[in-house]
């Protein structure tokens, strides 16, 4: 009895650690246990309206898109790094920023793998991957395998989800 404890025991152990402790992959979902870590905010509707303008409400809290080549931070070239427009964590490094002829900010890695989340999106026909910030979970835009090395990921990013800071 106290040997099946034991090893019932072990396993349980190595899945909480193996769960908790996983890198973000391209096809991993952040569990809102896994966004805990960094600093959780919940919000209604109604106190994002009051922070968000109509553009950014439409895309980070209704998961909709900028048109392609209108946001601001496209052909932008500034040295420093970019944050949630919602909640200001920080989720991309200028270092990581490529054009990628889409039309939208594109980026090779997040600044800190826990800082973004990622869950299955089929609303427009087709299978993508969302990507959402862990803190606040304000829709970003969406990564896709197709980026340049190191990590040939391309993170598709809407400019309105974004603030940039300057590099001191």
């Amino acid at each position: 009895m106290r040997k099946y404890f034991l090893t019932t025991f072990i396993i349980v152990t190595a899945i909480f650690v193996a769960t908790v402790f996983m890198p973000t992959g391209l096809s991993q979902t952040t569990s809102n246990k896994t966004r805990g870590a960094i600093g959780r905010i919940e919000k209604s509707n109604e106190e994002w309206r009051r922070v968000l303008t109509p553009q950014q409400f439409n895309v980070m809290r209704e998961r909709g898109t900028e048109e392609p080549y209108s946001g601001k931070y496209n052909d932008f070239k500034g040295k420093g790094v970019y944050t949630c427009a919602g909640c200001g964590l920080t989720l991309f490094s200028s270092a990581t920023k490529f054009d990628s002829g889409t039309g939208w900010p594109s980026f090779y890695a997040p600044i800190v793998a826990n800082h973004i989340g990622t869950e299955t999106d089929s609303s427009m026909g087709e299978q993508r991957t969302e990507v959402h910030c862990a803190r606040c979970g304000a829709h970003l835009g969406h990564v896709f395998d197709d980026g340049p090395a190191p990590t040939g990921l391309r993170y598709c990013m809407n400019s309105v989800a974004l603030k940039f800071k300057n590099k001191r």
